[in-house]
């Protein structure tokens, strides 16, 4: 069994997690004026690049990390703990990094990783539209919640492939054939509409793209699992590595909520009346809080335990089967449900102190932003469930639920 305090085995911890705690004062100290800026400041994604950060699951002969599917849930955990958002924006460029690392052809590989670490972000979902022409297509769409776009060099996107004006069919399948167009952040035009309540400093504003011609070669299948290099972590796929990554900020992000709350409990009073300070010497506040503790732990515990049977399985070069996806994906919803619950258990109890702008006020507000994304959705969980009464035969994992598998 693959313990995460010891990622390594005898070379002992993954070295990105010394290097987020290195890097910790100064992601920290620009969580506000990311906030206000709409998105993670050059200078933190620059330190974060130099070290390894954006590129934890591509190749070592490229440049990369090469972490595991646990090193990478741990590292996400981690830098999620120190800043909501600059972990969000890491996380989700990790995503379409890695399966561009992974998928793409040898050519185009070598182009944009040898000697390099790009940052490549962007939404998968197939909302663009792209007509085969000649050697590649011609691409047209507008994408949401493309989180880490404004950080990034290139854009990850999807689109449903067209030829002689009519969708074309995966062969040998009645199904739609889609894919992931990568291409020059500049080529794109971000739309600037990223107007929420929470994870303002991700940026993850709409962009588009008109009559774009991307050739053949820097595109890729959404639905990819095994890659074509990079060994056998790729195994899981890009549902593998949204799911590492929304669960690792569930637990590092619920971490800091804890952590706030229980400091706020024993900070001097700056003159104003506040609820925690009544609150913090009465039981049913310390029976409360030792539930919500008790609760992401056991959250943790389960994330932890899924992922360690996956990253076994993919050791030893054997596929994943649908029911390990299944209890990672029921990992991730649990995580995400209980990060959930103890904000707003800290909201309630804080009284003022959370109302008013500040650390506590702004985790509140990112953890309701990161509940809804569509990794996290009641379907999720009823698909979960599908999957562990039996009634999952024939069916895989996709980022966006269960679907016929073939």
């Amino acid at each position: 069994m693959i313990h995460n305090k010891d990622l390594h085995g005898s070379r002992g911890e993954f070295p990105l997690l010394s290097e987020a705690r290195r890097l910790a004062p100064l992601l920290a100290s620009k969580a506000e004026s990311n906030e206000a800026a709409g998105k993670v400041s050059d200078e933190s994604i620059a330190a974060m690049r130099d070290a390894g950060f954006f590129s934890l699951m591509v190749q070592k002969s490229a440049g990369g990390m090469e972490a595991n599917p646990v090193e990478l849930l741990s590292v996400v955990e981690a830098v999620c703990n120190i800043d909501a958002a600059t972990g969000w924006v890491m996380m989700a460029a990790n995503v379409a990094t890695t399966s561009a690392a992974a998928f793409l052809p040898d050519t185009t590989y070598e182009a944009l990783f040898k000697g390099a670490r790009p940052i490549i972000a962007g939404a998968g979902a197939p909302t663009g539209k792209a007509e085969v022409e000649g050697g590649g297509f011609r691409l047209t769409g507008r994408w949401a919640y493309g989180s880490g776009c404004l950080n990034s060099d290139y854009i990850h996107a999807g689109a449903m492939i067209y030829e002689n004006g009519a969708p074309r069919l995966i062969p040998g399948t009645s199904i739609p054939e889609s894919r992931i167009f990568i291409f020059p952040t500049k080529d794109a035009q971000m739309l600037g509409n990223w107007d929420v309540i929470g994870l303002r400093a991700t940026g993850s504003v709409d962009y588009a793209a008109t009559d774009l011609y991307v050739p053949a070669d820097f595109t890729h299948s959404a639905s990819e699992i095994v890659g074509k290099r990079g060994g056998d972590s790729y195994r899981i796929g890009v549902v593998g590595f949204s799911a590492i990554g929304h669960t690792g900020f569930a637990l590092g992000h619920g971490r800091r909520v804890l952590d706030q709350l229980a400091s706020l409990v024993t900070a001097p009073s700056d003159g104003r009346p506040s609820t925690l300070s009544e609150l913090a010497g009465s039981d049913a506040f310390k029976q409360e809080f030792a539930v919500a503790e008790a609760k992401l732990r056991a959250a943790r515990a389960l994330a932890y335990e899924a992922w360690n049977d996956i990253t076994e399985t993919t050791s030893r070069s054997e596929p994943v089967a649908t029911r390990q996806f299944t209890l990672a994906r029921l990992a991730l919803c649990h995580a995400t449900t209980v990060m959930m619950e103890n904000s707003l258990f800290a909201h309630r109890v804080s009284g003022g102190v959370g109302l008013r702008a500040g650390a506590l006020q702004r985790s509140l507000r990112d953890t309701l932003a990161a509940t809804q994304h569509l990794v996290v959705s009641d379907k999720s969980l009823r698909d979960c469930g599908r999957d562990l009464l039996g009634m999952a035969e024939g069916m895989k994992w996709t980022p966006r639920g269960l679907a016929a598998a073939g």
